[in-house]
């Protein structure tokens, strides 16, 4: 049965919802000037740090069809992953996204599932990514109706919260399309940039990576600086502290997720973490976020914690 723009996009979103993605919502493509512009000066100051992929691609950031030619829509999926399980340890802490296998497994899986219902005779008619492309993916999931960005960057869904990862399908189907998100909910709240304890948001929506936690954990190949060593506040590997503080997501409830089981790692105690071995490392962080890292990062994090 050949469907209609309608219900296609109705099709799509119950879809959605039954491979386990928590909101859905669809916006028309479009150019991004605004964006791009915001970018540029944003990268002008430094704040990428040594991320020097965030200088590349900047057409592709900010235009769909500079990664799929005819794009006409960008479907966007959220995925809630607050955990249900607290970390044992202590004094060594880790996002909480890390708390379960690599999202980028668990989420493309389900995203080309999806893309699977558009009918098409050639498949490079859509793409499907999820932080792993050159695409401003709060600013889709806002344009798709889902939230809004919030003071501390993070996607806010005023249901789910910020605890979520986000996922778009880019089609040159032409759908029915959401109406995005205008409402800023933050108010005149400030406390994520209060809480920040190394000052890395500088401003509303403004992160200066050089003074990220999550940035010198995981991404900087350099040794994290004295001043940011002596704020790491425990985190071995990301940080939460301006996501924890918000008040969206106070009362948001955990969810169980079948394809996300907890890894073995979160019910490490301080002595488990102290005495990870390669061995270990490799048994235990197998399909981990963390990997990302890698084993002599994640040894030299902890001991500055331990030093600090």
């Amino acid at each position: 049965m050949v469907m209609n723009k309608q219900q296609l996009t109705e099709t799509i979103k119950q879809q959605a919802l039954t491979l386990g993605f928590d909101a859905v919502g669809i916006a028309p493509s479009q150019l991004l000037e605004q964006d791009k512009e915001y970018l540029i000066k944003w990268l002008n100051k430094g704040y990428a740090a040594s991320m020097k992929y965030m200088h590349t691609h900047l057409e592709k950031r900010v235009n769909p069809a500079s990664l799929l030619e005819n794009t006409r829509s960008v479907i966007v999926v959220l995925y809630h992953y607050l955990p249900t399980t607290q970390q044992a340890s202590q004094q060594y802490k880790i996002a909480k996204y890390a708390y379960t296998p690599d999202y980028h497994y668990v989420i493309k899986s389900k995203l080309q599932q999806l893309a699977s219902l558009l009918p098409t005779e050639n498949a490079d008619i859509q793409r499907w990514f999820t932080d792993s492309a050159p695409v401003l993916e709060r600013r889709w999931a806002q344009l798709a109706g889902l939230g809004w960005i919030g003071k501390n960057g993070c996607f806010i869904h005023p249901q789910l919260g910020s605890y979520v990862f986000i996922g778009e399908i880019f089609t040159e189907h032409e759908l029915v399309y959401d109406t995005p998100y205008t409402h800023d909910h933050c108010g005149t709240c400030t406390r994520c940039l209060q809480a920040c304890p190394t000052q890395a948001l500088i401003a509303p929506r403004e992160l200066d990576a050089n003074k990220c936690i999550s940035y010198h954990t995981i991404e900087s190949k350099n040794e994290i600086p004295s001043s940011i060593a002596q704020q790491l506040k425990g985190y071995i590997f990301g940080c939460d502290i301006c996501q924890d503080i918000c008040p969206w997501n106070a009362k948001i409830v955990a969810k169980e997720k079948k394809d996300s089981p907890t890894m073995p790692y979160v019910y490490y105690s301080d002595q488990d973490w102290l005495t990870l071995d390669k061995k270990k490392f490799k048994q235990d962080f197998r399909h981990s976020p963390m990997q990302r890292a890698g084993y002599v990062k994640l040894i030299k994090n902890i001991r500055t914690v331990v030093e600090k």
